[in-house]
């Protein structure tokens, strides 16, 4: 299982990003807990538009399957689940703190977005 994560930084000791598209930077971690991949999301970042659309193909073309963040609007998500990605929103705090939650089992995968579009 791949798991991605919003971050304000390019490592595990950074805070989660509250934001998707627009977030700093995605980190991609293994099922061992182990950073795999560091995203730095620029690109989306600075998008006029469909920031959250075009991090979401991100995800996909890297075999992720959860996503960890603080928000995802609606547009984003749809990506996000026809892309088979399963969502939790509404974390904050550190990314490894969110991760032990996640690997705990204490969050729930999300039906919709929660925010609005262009949040």
């Amino acid at each position: 299982m791949r798991i991605a994560i919003t971050s304000t930084g390019a490592d595990l000791n950074a805070d989660l990003d509250p934001r998707f598209g627009r977030a700093q930077y995605i980190l991609i971690v293994g099922d061992d807990g182990a950073l795999v991949e560091t995203v730095d999301n620029a690109t989306n970042r600075g998008a006029m538009q469909g920031a959250g659309i075009q991090a979401g193909r991100l995800l996909a073309e890297k075999k992720v399957d959860v996503l960890l963040t603080g928000n995802c609007g609606p547009n984003a998500f749809k990506a996000l689940e026809a892309a088979g990605i399963k969502v939790c929103v509404g974390l904050q705090g550190s990314v490894k703190d969110a991760l032990k939650r996640f690997s705990n089992n204490e969050l729930n995968f999300s039906a919709s977005s929660n925010v609005d579009a262009h949040w």
